[in-house]
């Protein structure tokens, strides 16, 4: 990509995954007592960190969407693309709501296998329109993928 950044339309694509998971917080702030109190497996992070890297991610795949958008490519590519990502957006944002409100770990576990599905899908369409947008996608999968350990455990272990 060699022209100049569109700042507008990086900050909508950045704050269009930030606001998903900042409303997908909220809603869930009242069951981190509940959460907190769950027996979790090894490897478990402290609690601080999960906003702190769900915040990164958030961004990159704002990041990364805008690389969809402005780079030129077909209509349909970018359309196609950018309608996987939303669909992962909002599982992404049912996932919380499924885990920490509802409390069915089996449930969002399969739902998490669901979500990185979504995830390696809109990765590699991002990748075929930007290079760049498919390996900003990495590190969400590979949190996804931990996730997935955490959420599995935490349903075997409570």
């Amino acid at each position: 990509m060699n022209k100049k950044i569109n700042f507008k339309t990086l900050l909508i694509c950045i704050a269009i995954p930030l606001l998903v998971g900042g409303i997908a917080a909220l809603l869930t702030t009242g069951s981190m007592k509940d959460f907190d109190a769950l027996n979790k497996p090894p490897l478990s992070p402290p609690g601080w960190l999960f906003p702190v890297v769900w915040t990164i991610l958030y961004t990159l795949m704002g990041i990364a969407s805008y690389f969809v958008v402005e780079t030129p490519s077909s209509p349909r590519d970018t359309r196609d693309s950018l309608r996987i990502y939303f669909i992962q957006l909002a599982f992404n944002f049912l996932w919380s709501i499924i885990f920490f409100t509802l409390g069915a770990y089996e449930i969002a576990f399969l739902w998490l296998v669901a979500l990185l599905a979504l995830i390696i899908a809109c990765t590699v369409r991002f990748y075929r329109v930007s290079k760049v947008a498919g390996i900003i996608m990495i590190p969400y999968i590979l949190w996804v993928s931990f996730a997935g350990y955490l959420n599995l455990a935490i349903a075997y272990m409570n």
